[in-house]
């Protein structure tokens, strides 16, 4: 039963974050701006984490021993992703251009051939998966931490009650993460479901930022299409 509980979780928890790459994808697509790429490929390999890990539940160890730690990886890459996006948004676009291009490469390139030793190296030369895991949640846990100075710093500079979602959405994945590492030491099922309550509060912060963003852009355009179509029928 709880085999089950996980895999609709996980499914959720993927689809989640793909209705957000669907969102943050939308200023790449009109801009084709590569500096927009780094939320979508954040969120995107998040989601296939989730997805993934729904899939481990259904078909355990289906490539190995390995498999547990693919997920893992795929995770912290995520969160790099993420923290390089924000790190390069307060650069000049011009002037940072062609360093985010090298490191957006070096990042998929580094994923790659990670994910390709992980798949060629014995699963008795791995190290202890608990070692790893405490390794991998501390790292992603310190990108979060500079996830949420920097969303709120941007808060603070320019106030706006809709931008204050935003670290929000990232101190209960912070959250999350803490509480995931409390259970990896300490066992306690409480931390282990409240973190992945929190997970889907988190989520769901993201989804409802991204959607009133994308909802008054489109009202906007509207407003505007309607502006200039009055003198046109006042005209006639």
């Amino acid at each position: 039963m709880y085999d089950e509980i996980r895999i609709v979780y996980e499914i959720i928890s993927a689809i989640l974050c793909f209705i957000l790459v669907k969102f943050m994808i939308k200023p790449y697509a009109v801009t084709g701006e590569s500096r927009y790429l780094g939320l979508p490929l954040g969120f995107g390999f998040l989601g296939a984490t989730y997805a993934f890990s729904a899939f481990l539940y259904f078909q355990p160890y289906f490539f190995g021993r390995q498999s547990l730690y693919l997920q893992l990886v795929v995770r912290a890459f995520a969160f790099m992703f993420l923290t390089m996006t924000y790190y390069f948004s307060r650069k000049k676009a011009k002037d940072s251009r062609f360093l985010w291009n090298i490191t957006i490469t070096v990042l998929l390139v580094g994923l790659i051939i990670t994910l390709l030793l992980l798949l060629s190296i014995p699963a008795d030369v791995l190290p202890s998966y608990q070692l790893m895991s405490i390794f991998i949640r501390v790292f992603n846990l310190i990108c979060i931490i500079y996830l949420c100075a920097h969303t709120l710093r941007s808060h603070i500079e320019a106030p706006d009650p809709e931008t204050i979602w935003i670290p929000l959405a990232y101190i209960l994945l912070g959250v999350s993460q803490y509480s995931l590492l409390i259970w990896i030491v300490d066992s306690s099922l409480f931390a282990f479901f409240a973190a992945l309550a929190i997970r889907w509060a988190s989520l769901a912060i993201f989804l409802f930022v991204s959607y009133r963003t994308f909802y008054c852009i489109e009202k906007r355009r509207s407003n505007e299409a309607n502006c200039t179509e009055r003198p046109i029928e006042n005209l006639r």
